[in-house]
């Protein structure tokens, strides 16, 4: 178990690294204290840290945050330290390209350096926020609802009555830029569980598949169903797939 001693001391040689390597990037860097402690993201960054490059388990991480005093029950840090921050941390349940090499699996993470971002990390779309009045016109253009499930700013979530809804800014589509155009507000159980599969419509709504992960991580019925209908609709192209892998065998 971490004492107070190493965290501090951990958390200035990740400062230390930053400044030299990454900041230059776009990569943000959690604080480790906020008015109520200790910050979430800042103690799961610093645990991850001292076991760099060893596989750490979501369980292994809600421990150690419930130890340092956190309420948290599902610890969703460490996959948004990667994918809006920029830090070089592997996701089992996301399937990294490294993931395989490491024997990352579902459920376990892995920090592989403090030197290198994370690789597919875009800091010009990650650092394009709106402004703050853009943001509450924005709100309020949607009565101040989640556009998913029609929680509501302020008040219990339909889905999880324990807590309080608060919004934050979704991509309708993931792979450009966050812009007025392209945010719609979504409480964070919307927008965490789905944040990179889809690509959503203006009122919340999925209306396209954005990472084929999404495909992998289905059930094979349904993977052979979509095949199916890819090869239903674009025949041809399917035909010259088969071939290539043929001629490859």
């Amino acid at each position: 178990m971490l004492n107070e001693k190493d965290i501090i001391e951990l958390y200035k040689q990740i400062e230390k690294s930053w400044n030299k390597n990454l900041k230059t990037y776009g990569v943000k860097i959690p604080g480790l204290k906020n008015a109520n402690g200790y910050s979430k993201n800042g103690l799961v960054l610093v645990y991850l840290y001292s076991k760099i490059k060893q596989k750490v388990s979501k369980q292994e991480l809600t421990i150690f945050l419930q130890k340092m005093g956190s309420d948290s029950n599902d610890v969703q840090q460490a996959r948004h330290l990667a994918q809006q921050s920029g830090w070089y941390i592997l996701s089992g349940t996301r399937r990294d390209n490294e993931c395989r090499k490491y024997g990352v699996n579902s459920g376990e993470y892995m920090l592989l350096s403090i030197e290198k971002p994370y690789p597919s990390f875009s800091s010009i779309r990650r650092n394009d926020t709106l402004g703050v009045s853009s943001w509450e016109d924005l709100k309020a253009k949607y009565d101040y609802r989640c556009a998913t499930c029609g929680s509501k700013e302020g008040e219990p979530n339909f889905f999880y009555s324990a807590s309080v809804t608060t919004l934050q800014q979704g991509h309708k589509d993931p792979s450009k830029s966050l812009t007025i155009a392209n945010t719609i507000p979504q409480c964070p159980f919307c927008n965490r569980a789905s944040r990179n599969y889809f690509v959503f419509d203006n009122k919340g709504r999925v209306e396209k598949i954005n990472d084929p992960l999404f495909v992998l991580r289905s059930e094979k019925d349904v993977q052979i169903a979509m095949l199916n209908i890819l090869i239903d609709n674009n025949w041809n192209e399917a035909l010259k797939i088969i071939e290539n892998s043929e001629n490859n065998i």
